[in-house]
């Protein structure tokens, strides 16, 4: 998965603020319209300005990770949230006024955001903000004083050992980290509401649910509603799952209903369930085509995986990537020092300085990841002209479906066309394509909507502290249907806090909604390519039709409703799960046939 770094995003998705309390007094003179359009003139220049320099700040702190640049990082960042607070403050002046529908869209972006009355706040925000993205970057898991682990070595693990006992010790010693940071977490969110309250939100969920063009409880039943929708899928795509694990593993490690121990998922956070496809495809149909074994074979370098996810746009009618993106960019993991290696697309300023940052490696999943990151990248180029408070997606789901939705185009078709595949498998291959495709994109549903839901409740405190682990595992039972393979550590454990979106305050509904979105997306640009069979065959590779459709809507930005946004691409305002059921239907269809069998010989063993 990917997220450009909380800490350079605009004012839509989060960005935190700080000003003085004497700012907090509005101005007593009747505002006009003139001032309100001088005021957004000098606020988004100076936001602007401020934010190129933060990001640049926030880019190296990732890259070359030390206290100093953890310093630095934090400095600039402070500078930029201190404007931004003045701005959220300013913008209050102008409620109410009659202002035409872009400067009225600007007030209300600006006021979307948090607010610190005291200088000394600002900063021990800042600097937690900081010290807990480090503190992830740097953990590493000792079996003994000599023999240490960082996290990608502990994922190697997981994705290819069927080792219970060994699957248990990275699970356990890489969830064993995040404690460290507990109480920074626990001082970062009673911080983080006090900048909430300051602009009248009851905590910093609502302001996070406030920022979809609906209230904040709508957003939290749309949420519920689009759940509903696919968990019969999700459903039957774990009933599969537990029975292929329990004959792997043994009864006495996985039951035959109630949880599952979430460290035999082939994942860290139990997400994404790739890794477990040589488990579960199916016995006859599957394609021997390794797309990871091609790639190593030809010894594909990362600058080489970058130019295919390139050559996708280009084929769609967009622009080459800038010279500077290939100067500038980290595609692979330096020796000499410790970089936060979670991929990242990165934009660090209005005209075409974008960067990824990434450890890519030469394997399919990489390949899918690099295409994703460069739908950040297109949809960050394709908004350059937009006013500063408008660059951005038309939500954070959208950002983050634009390259899922690419990604669904990487279908045998295409790989054949860009020389990686000599010839295309046989239709009778469709249904583990669908299954290895439903490990990642179906298998994450539920994830991706309860990490918010947890953190809704930790921000309105219904959730404690001593009752973070606790919440965390009642969710992943409740909707994930797994449970800790270690008992909870008491009152002092943070679970949570090994996923890095939890420890860098990045919001995750993006990832569910993205997740909804992408088929969305990809079922209008095939209807707009003209493509009238299946959906899951279908690539618009070299079709700039429709990559007129997509450009289209990524060139709005967040100028417009996200309805609107959605509308220009697909014609529909509304997000629909059922294109991604439509898409998985013959899957659905051989999951329950499967799993009848699988039940019938249970039950006679």
């Amino acid at each position: 998965m990917s997220v450009t770094p909380k800490i350079i995003s605009t004012l839509l998705a989060s960005a935190l603020a700080a000003t003085s309390v004497t700012a907090l007094a509005a101005p007593a003179a009747k505002p006009t319209a003139a001032e309100a359009e001088r005021f957004l003139a000098d606020t988004e220049a100076k936001l602007n300005k401020l934010n190129n320099e933060q990001s640049r700040a926030a880019w190296v702190g990732s890259n070359f990770i030390t206290d100093d640049t953890e310093g630095i990082a934090s400095y600039f960042a402070e500078r930029y949230l201190t404007a931004s607070g003045e701005a959220a403050i300013g913008a209050r002046r102008f409620n109410g006024l009659k202002l035409p529908a872009e400067s009225a869209r600007k007030i209300m972006l600006l006021q979307q955001t948090l607010v610190f009355a005291d200088p000394k706040e600002r900063e021990q925000y800042a600097q937690l903000q900081a010290a807990m993205n480090g503190a992830y970057g740097k953990a590493k898991y000792c079996s003994t004083p000599d023999n240490c682990m960082a996290l990608g070595e502990m994922e190697k693990v997981l994705a290819t050992s069927r080792d219970e006992a060994k699957l248990k010790e990275m699970w356990v010693g890489w969830h064993a980290q995040s404690p460290s940071y507990k109480q920074k977490y626990t001082d970062y969110v009673a911080l983080s509401n006090k900048g909430a309250q300051q602009m009248g939100f009851a905590d910093t969920g609502v302001i996070w649910r406030s920022q979809y063009d609906m209230p904040p409880e709508a957003f939290a039943a749309e949420m519920e509603r689009l759940w509903q929708q696919v968990k019969p899928l999700y459903d039957s795509l774990l009933t599969y799952t537990r029975y292929k694990l329990r004959a792997t593993y043994g009864p006495d490690v996985v039951p035959l209903d109630g949880p599952i121990p979430s460290h035999l998922f082939g994942n860290m956070w139990s997400q994404n369930w790739s890794n477990l496809y040589p488990l579960l495809k199916p016995t006859t149909g599957a394609s021997s085509y390794d797309l990871t074994k091609v790639l190593e074979q030809r010894k594909t370098d990362a600058k080489q995986m970058t130019r295919y996810a390139e050559g996708f746009y280009t084929s769609l009618g967009m622009q080459k990537l800038p010279a500077s993106f290939w100067e500038r960019s980290l595609l692979t993991k330096p020796r000499d020092r410790d970089v936060v290696c979670h991929a990242s697309a990165w934009p660090l300023n209005e005209k075409d300085d974008v960067r990824i940052k990434m450890c890519i490696t030469p394997t399919a999943e990489d390949f899918t990841v690099i295409h994703h990151e460069l739908g950040h990248i297109y949809y960050f180029l394709a908004y350059t002209k937009q006013p500063f408070l408008f660059r951005n997606g038309a939500n954070d789901g959208f950002h983050e479906a634009i390259g899922d939705t690419v990604a669904l185009s990487i279908t045998p078709s295409y790989l054949k066309q860009i020389g990686l595949m000599d010839q295309e498998p046989d239709v009778t291959a469709d249904i583990p394509q669908l299954l290895e495709r439903a490990l990642s994109k179906v298998a994450i549903l539920p994830f991706a909507y309860s990490v918010d839901k947890w953190r809704w409740d930790v921000y309105s405190g219904k959730t404690k502290p001593a009752d973070y682990d606790k919440s965390w595992w009642q969710l992943r039972e409740q909707y994930m249907g797994m449970k800790r393979p270690a008992p909870v550590n008491g009152t002092s454990g943070f679970d949570a806090g090994a996923k890095y979106h939890v420890a860098a305050d990045v919001p995750y509904a993006r990832y569910f909604l993205a997740d909804m979105l992408q088929f969305q997306f990809h079922r209008a640009l095939c209807r707009e390519a003209g493509y009238t069979g299946p959906l899951n065959r279908c690539s618009v590779y070299g079709n700039a039709k429709a990559g007129a459709k997509l450009q289209q809507m990524l060139a709005l930005g967040a100028s417009k409703p996200w309805p609107e946004a959605l509308k220009a691409i697909s014609g529909e305002d509304k997000i629909d799960g059922n294109a991604l059921l439509e898409y998985f239907a013959p899957l659905k269809t051989w999951l329950d046939q499967q799993n009848a069998i699988l039940s019938a010989a249970e039950k006679k063993s």
